[in-house]
């Protein structure tokens, strides 16, 4: 992977792990999340505006890449209700570029080097293993499918939107109108799903999610989809997912918490594969 993209991705990892920390100590995680998800509004209609409209060849995919964005964000709530957040979160994370790689290879045609595809692996093993091995919960089959479903949209929007931002004529704009249009449908969701008073929610109990969270996340995806421009998805997709490394170090030196083997075994994993993906 060329230098550049690789350190611009790792920034990105870095910035993607702050606003999860921030969704992560929400006491209402679906206000949390919608708060991120109506927070990349300010940034998409400016962006919008100043970049050239997408094309019709990216048309389908922004389409596609809102009802996987839906998909993703309502799998992952329920991920929520059913097992803890450091339980779920490593799995789908970690689940999402697995995905991704394996359907690049099977249906898409991509080929990757040994190295690289061991390197990919790592990764996803480094970041998996702190979901899978970690709980005790009575209810890890349900945590495990619910987790497996929201990494699966992962890996699905991931393509989606690296194909859609090659064909498009911005990738910016292109992931700006998805945005949007996942901004105005996933209150919807929610609304149908008996949230109530969601809005008045957010701007009371969320209002730094939405300003800083939000363009925070806004800022990472745009740098995403662009590395998905420079590289194959499968290779950026699990470079970003290395942002769990550096939840870890976040979670020890700012929150307090405690970094035992299971970690130190996944950190060591997870440097190993990003060397690897550094190096070939």
């Amino acid at each position: 992977m060329d230098t550049t993209v690789f350190f611009v991705i790792l920034l990105a990892t870095i910035m993607h792990a702050i606003w999860n920390a921030m969704v992560k100590h929400h006491s209402d995680k679906a206000i949390a999340v919608l708060a991120i998800v109506l927070g990349h509004i300010p940034l998409a209609l400016i962006c919008i505006l100043y970049f050239p409209l997408p094309g019709r060849e990216a048309l389908p995919y922004i389409i596609a890449s809102v009802v996987t964005h839906q998909g993703y964000q309502w799998f992952m709530l329920n991920s929520y209700k059913v097992g803890e957040y450091t339980n779920v979160y490593p799995i789908f994370r970690g689940f999402g570029p697995l995905l991704a790689t394996l359907i690049s290879i099977i249906f898409l045609g991509v080929v990757f080097k040994i190295a690289t595809l061991v390197s990919i692996l790592l990764i996803c093993a480094g970041i998996m293993f702190l979901g899978l091995f970690g709980s005790k919960n009575q209810n890890q089959i349900e945590i495990i499918k619910y987790s497996l479903l929201t990494g699966s949209f992962i890996g699905l929007y991931s393509l989606i939107d690296g194909y859609g931002a090659r064909v498009s004529t911005s990738a910016i704009s292109y992931i700006s109108f998805s945005f949007l249009f996942s901004a105005l449908v996933f209150p919807i969701i929610l609304k149908i799903n008996k949230h109530e008073n969601i809005f008045s929610k957010v701007f009371k109990d969320a209002k730094m999610i939405f300003w800083v969270g939000g363009s925070i996340s806004f800022i990472i995806y745009v740098i995403v989809v662009w590395g998905f421009t420079k590289a194959p998805i499968p290779l950026v997709a699990a470079l970003r997912e290395t942002s769990i490394f550096f939840s870890i170090f976040i979670g020890y030196f700012f929150l307090k918490e405690t970094i035992n083997l299971k970690k130190i075994i996944s950190i060591v994993l997870i440097v190993i594969g990003v060397v690897g993906i550094k190096l070939f």
